[in-house]
């Protein structure tokens, strides 16, 4: 069988076959590297890829997302300049960027942002008889999946575990993806699971609506305060009354924002034209998927903690958006000394 990544390498090679016969060297191609066809980032990246495509396809731009294995390959893939756009967990771009984390020693220093996306929001869920607080501290001592192994999903769940004291260590881990998740607690075979994702994750809809014993765990402040103090691109987020099936009380938890990721080297006006495209075709994005509906000139920055790409700066900066200092590019700066 193909694994993902050979997969998604070879579509690219297919798509450069087929922009090379075509013999019109102004075509500019972009692959969005997103994460399984299952979850959010697919359908997203490739909405964005059908819509840069069919504005811009007078000036030869082809866009399309394309399945990979989520937030760390897609970073790889943006180093080895396999995929033009990648889809990142905010913690991972910035661990990427500083070099921490699993980066440790191997900083992406090239790494910029053209926009936040959408929330991921953090879902902790854990079997009723389990729960003592309410909170996510009950998971200690528990049967509790993680996420794939080299997952986004695996590294938010360690850094939530770490920022609040614990550690792997005090968990029985599994390692597994959404919906074996909740297969799993529903045969009695695991005690929970994190699933981060935009809101509402269907594995959870599932959970809720097939009577699975289980509940989705609150964050308290002084959690979110400790987190952040390892891990600073967390934020509150309040799932609301009903979002989920027979859920009848909000849910105090917290999210990372999801950004687009480039490399610096990609061209200033392309990026620039793009993200114009993006931002002025935003109700069609909204009808790609329900948690689209965040992305917003207004909360372009929240959570990115990572550099904007120079022609994003451009264009944000163009709409009079306030960019913090950590995020102006240093390419801006030299050109202004210049």
């Amino acid at each position: 069988m193909m694994n993902k990544k050979g997969h998604f390498g070879m579509v690219l090679a297919t798509t450069a076959i087929l922009l090379s016969a075509c013999g019109n060297e102004d075509n500019h191609y972009y692959s969005i590297a997103t994460a399984s066809t299952g979850g959010t980032y697919y359908p997203i990246g490739v909405g964005m890829g059908n819509l840069w495509t069919e504005e811009l396809i007078d000036q030869g731009i082809r866009a399309t997302g394309q399945s990979s294995a989520g937030s760390v390959e897609n970073i790889d893939l943006l180093r080895k300049e396999e995929a033009q756009f990648g889809i990142l967990q905010g913690l991972i771009a910035d661990q990427a960027y500083r070099g921490t984390g699993i980066y440790e020693g191997s900083a992406y220093e090239d790494l910029r942002t053209v926009t936040m996306l959408w929330s991921n929001v953090e879902h902790f869920v854990l079997m009723n008889s389990k729960i003592e607080s309410g909170t996510i501290s009950d998971v200690e001592g528990t049967s509790f999946s993680i996420g794939p192994q080299a997952s986004g999903t695996e590294q938010s769940t360690r850094a939530l575990i770490n920022g609040i004291g614990l550690s792997v260590d005090d968990v029985s881990p599994d390692y597994l993806g959404y919906d074996d998740t909740i297969s799993s607690m529903r045969d009695g075979r695991l005690d929970g699971g994190s699933l981060p994702a935009g809101v509402p994750v269907t594995a959870i809809t599932d959970m809720y609506a097939s009577g699975v014993r289980a509940t989705v765990l609150d964050v308290t402040d002084e959690q979110l305060d400790s987190i952040n103090a390892l891990y600073p691109v967390f934020f509150r987020y309040e799932i609301d009354a009903g979002t989920y099936p027979r859920q009848e009380e909000p849910i105090y938890t917290i999210a990372q924002s999801n950004v687009l990721g480039v490399d610096k080297q990609q061209d200033a006006d392309q990026i620039y034209l793009l993200t114009k495209i993006l931002f002025e075709n935003l109700e069609t994005m909204y009808e790609v998927h329900n948690s689209a509906r965040e992305m917003t000139l207004e909360t372009a920055l929240v959570g990115v903690s990572v550099p904007l790409h120079l022609g994003a700066y451009h264009y944000f900066v163009e709409q009079g958006i306030d960019i913090p200092d950590e995020l102006v590019p240093p390419e801006a700066e030299e050109g202004e000394q210049g």
